[in-house]
This record gives structure tokens, sequence and C-alpha cells, in this order.
């Protein structure tokens, strides 16, 4: 049966106010929790700081990783040696580089990172087949080099030049999807710390970095071969591995977390229930690892079971839910959205996935189970 609307609909609860991340879909991390950057910016007048830092190494790892008694709530799951020593890596030469499984976060800490750091989360690099050094150094306002000559004024600043002007962190996202010759663009940069502009004249043709500036970037491990990086280039960043949760409970804890904070966003009043987190984070966690609870083997899919395919599955169950169910989210809503949200168009991880509801979901017990298990009719080729 259809959820009736009610008046309660007609305003639903989202942010609202004088909040600057109200209207926008996906808010930068330090427009997200300004609120949680300036207490820890006014706990934190007495901690020694790298030059050119808003926030202390301590702070940092506090605002990524929570702190109960402060009220920081907790944003990224990982061990704290793990956090400490990415910290350390941006106060040092080098730049810091983050592999891992895709959908491990990578971005996300990136991102926490650069806004407990310097405040500003925003000078990213997408990195692709496609990406010029004009997306990544600078560019020219055509018009007014034609009229004035190359200038300062007709020069148009591109995320690592702000980054090294400003004194910031720049976040180059997908690394090793560049070109071999836009990634060594870096090396004289993270060598130096000098950037060349041979079109401008006297002292504005050399562009020396600010106390502040570092690189973050990131590469998914399964994408490294695309454009395997120089030696010289892996001899000027920090390599860290950010491995899966393996922490079951707390893989559910953040899914459902996250979910929710989503669904609220959406305007959504209805939370992932508990057992739908269980069933769903399970199914990802044994499909990702090859294994199910009770030991035996399955066979893993292609496609990345990650915990972040886990909370945009959660999401879309929750909003099919309330915009054509009764607003709670069922199996059917979980089978549904497993399909298109996470499996893609993997004809293969389909049919591995009937064999692990076939093998592993009908012998399990619980409402949740049970309704997840019934409503496998909505797998691509199920009878």
């Amino acid at each position: 049966m259809a959820r009736k609307r009610t008046k309660t609909d007609e305003a639903p609860s989202e942010i609202v106010g004088d909040d600057p991340a109200a209207e926008l879909q996906r808010p930068p991390a330090e427009v997200l929790y300004a609120a949680e950057l300036a207490k820890l910016a006014e706990a934190d007048a007495e901690q020694p700081r790298p030059k050119g830092w808003k926030r202390s190494p301590r702070s940092v790892v506090t605002f990524v990783l929570g702190d109960d008694n402060l009220g920081i709530a907790p944003k990224f799951v990982g061990q704290r040696s793990f956090v400490e020593r990415c910290i350390v890596a941006l106060a040092t030469n080098r730049g810091l580089m983050l592999i891992g499984e895709p959908g491990t976060a990578k971005s996300w800490l990136s991102e926490l990172l650069a806004a407990a750091i310097c405040g500003d989360s925003t000078l990213a690099i997408q990195g692709s087949a496609g990406t010029t050094e004009d997306a990544i150094k600078y560019s020219w306002n055509y018009a007014l080099l034609l009229a004035e000559g190359p200038s300062e004024r007709s020069l148009v600043p591109a995320p690592l030049y702000r980054g090294m002007k400003d004194g910031k962190i720049v976040r180059f996202e997908e690394l090793t999807r560049c070109p071999l010759e836009m990634q060594d663009i870096l090396l004289s940069i993270l060598s130096d710390r000098v950037m060349a502009i041979p079109e401008l004249h006297d002292d504005a043709r050399t562009l020396f970095a600010r106390t502040g500036f570092n690189v973050i970037a990131t590469a998914n491990t399964r994408d490294r071969g695309v454009n395997e990086m120089s030696a010289a280039l892996k001899r000027r960043f920090n390599f860290e591995t950010v491995h899966p949760i393996a922490d079951l409970q707390e893989e559910m804890a953040l899914v459902q977390r996250e979910t929710n904070k989503l669904l609220a966003r959406a305007g959504v009043p209805q939370a992932l229930p508990a057992e739908m987190t269980e069933v769903l984070v399970t199914t990802f966690h044994e499909l990702r690892t090859g294994q199910s609870g009770d030991g035996n083997a399955l066979e893993t899919l292609t496609t990345a079971m990650s915990t972040a395919e886990a909370i945009s599955t959660g999401y879309a169950a929750g909003l099919h839910a309330w915009y054509y169910g009764s607003g709670a989210v069922q199996g059917e809503h979980l089978v549904q959205h497993l399909i298109g949200t996470a499996l893609k168009d993997a004809p293969d991880d389909v049919k591995k996935v009937r064999h692990y509801f076939n093998h592993v979901v009908k012998g399990r017990g619980g409402r949740g189970w049970k309704a997840f298990y019934a409503a496998r009719e909505h797998l691509p080729g199920s009878e």
C-alpha cells in the first residue's frame, strides 16, 4: 500500500535557516563541519603546529576520527596511527599519496585533511585521460591576453597555482589516470616548491610556494596500471594504503550514520532500519571478502563492493521506499538498488549474487534476511 502524504511531507526535515550548506547538494567539508572546525580552533591555541597550518596536527586527527568529549563527530574509520602518519607526511617536504581499492574513502580523507589543515578543500584536480596542463597549473584570459599581453591580470590560476600562492593543500584525484607527461608536472613542484611561468616578466616569472602548501594525491589500486607513476615521482610522495573496513560492526555503524545523513539532507524523515543495515552491509562485506559469515568460500565480484557503494545503495533504497512505498526500506528496495547501484553492467556478477542468495541468504533467519531472500525475484534472470 502506498504511503499517505501528510502535512509534514510538504515541509521536509532538511537543513534550513542561515546554514550556508542548506542549498548545496554536496557541501565541502569545511562548510559542512564549520562549527566543529571553529570549536577546534578555539581549543587549539597552545598546541604546536607547522607553519601555515590553521590547526595543529592533534586537532586535525581529532577532526577526522572524532572525539565524544569535545562533541566532534567521527568522519572516517581507520587506525589512529594511520591518520597520524598521513598528517605528518603533509608537514614534510613530500606529498601524500593515498592508494587503495575503489570506495575506501580516499577522496573523503583527503578532503577532511585539507579542510582541517588549511580551511579549504576545494583546490582539487580531477585526474583523467583528458586532464591538461591548463587544468593543473594555470591558463589565460585570452581577451585580456590579446589586449594587454601576458600579465598577472590575464593569468587564470588553476588549483596548483592557487595552492602554492596561498599556502594551501592541493588535492589531485586519480593521479594515475593522467598521462605521464601530466603527472610529471608535479616533479619540480614537489622538489623545489617553485612554478615557472615563462610568459611573465621579472619576479612574476617564478612562483614560490608559501608555507602550508602541499599535495594530497589519490589512486585506486585497480587503476594503478593505467599510467604507472615514474620512479622519480614516487620518490616525492609518502605512500599510505587505505584499507577496506575490516570490522563488520564498524562498517554497519558507518553505513547507518552516513545513509541517514543523506536521507535527512534529501528531506526524507526516515532512517535506514537497523535490520536492513545489517543485511546490506553483511552482503557487501561477504561478497567483497569472498567469504560468508560461517566460513564458506564465495566468488568475489568484478565490481567494487565497497562501503561507499553500500551507502549509495542504502540511500537509493531509502528514496525509493519514501517516494514509492510505505516509507520504510524493505528487502525489495535493497535488492533492486543492489543491481543498479552496485553491480553496474556485469552479467557474471549477477550470477554470483544469485548464487549468494540461494546458498547463503536462503538459510538465514531474521525478518530482514527473510524479506531480502523473498525479494530475489527482482534479480535479473530470476524466474
